[in-house]
C-alpha cells in the first residue's frame, strides 16, 4: 500500500517541543495507524519552486498521496479521518460536531493564542507592547474559560477522542496557554490525557527523533 509523504522541517524552530505543524498530522497518521514518509526541508527549500508546487504559502506540512497533494494541516487531518476509521464518529450529527470543533480550534481558540506569541516573540521592543500584551492575555484567558465551561467533566468534546480533540490539544500545547491553564484544571488534565495516548507518544518521538538527528 502507497504510504503518504509529509514534508518536515529538516531544523524545527521548535527545538523537538511538537509545536511545529506537521505534529499535528503525525499525530492523526499515528492514531488511524497509517504508516507515512518525510521529506525534510530546510526553511530556502520551502520556498522554492519544487515546494511551492506542494504549498503555495511556502509552509508546512503537506501530504502527497499518489496524486493528491494537500497543505493546510486541519484539510489534512480532516482527509485522514475521512479516510480511515477512529478519530470521527460513526453517527452524521456527532461527526459535523466533531469538525465544527476542528473549526474551533483552528479560527476561535489558535488566532489568540498566536497573537500573545507574536507579541512576546516579535514586538517587546514596539512602545504599545506593554498596553497591548495585557490585553491579548485578556481575550486569550476568556476564550480559555468558554472552551473549559464547554468541557466540563467530559474527557473529550465529543463523546469519545477525535479530530476534534487533536487539534485543539494541539492549540493548547502551545507555549502562550501555559501560564493560563493552571486557572482551568479540567484543560490542563484534558491537554494531559491527549499527550498520555500511544498515538501522541509515538508521534512525538518521531518528530523529536528529527531535531535529535541533525
Amino acid at each position: 500500500m502507497m504510504k503518504p509523504i509529509i514534508t518536515v522541517f529538516a531544523n524545527s524552530p521548535d527545538q523537538g517541543r511538537g509545536l511545529a505543524r506537521d505534529m499535528t498530522v503525525r499525530w492523526a497518521l499515528e492514531e488511524v495507524g497509517q504508516p507515512y514518509e518525510v521529506r525534510l526541508v530546510s526553511f530556502a527549500d520551502m520556498k522554492q519552486a519544487e515546494h511551492l508546487r506542494r504549498h503555495p504559502f511556502g509552509q508546512i506540512p503537506t501530504y502527497e498521496k499518489g496524486e493528491l497533494v494537500l497543505f493546510e494541516s486541519g484539510a489534512i487531518v480532516q482527509h485522514i479521518a475521512e479516510q480511515h476509521g477512529g478519530l470521527f464518529p460513526a453517527a452524521s450529527d456527532a461527526r459535523a460536531r466533531t469538525i465544527m470543533w476542528m473549526f474551533a480550534a483552528q479560527s476561535s481558540v489558535e488566532p489568540l493564542v498566536v497573537q500573545c506569541e507574536v507579541a512576546v516573540l516579535l514586538e517587546r521592543d514596539k512602545p504599545w507592547h506593554s498596553a497591548r500584551m495585557p490585553m491579548l492575555k485578556v481575550r486569550l484567558n476568556a476564550r480559555l474559560k468558554e472552551l473549559s465551561n464547554s468541557l466540563g467533566d467530559a474527557d473529550w468534546l465529543e463523546g469519545e477522542f477525535s479530530a476534534g480533540d487533536l487539534l485543539m490539544i494541539q492549540v493548547l500545547r502551545r507555549p502562550a496557554c501555559a501560564e493560563l491553564l493552571v486557572n482551568y484544571p479540567n484543560l490542563s488534565d484534558y491537554l494531559l490525557r491527549g499527550e498520555a495516548r500511544p498515538a501522541f507518544k509515538r508521534a512525538f518521538a518521531a518528530q523529536l527523533a528529527v531535531f535529535n538527528n541533525q
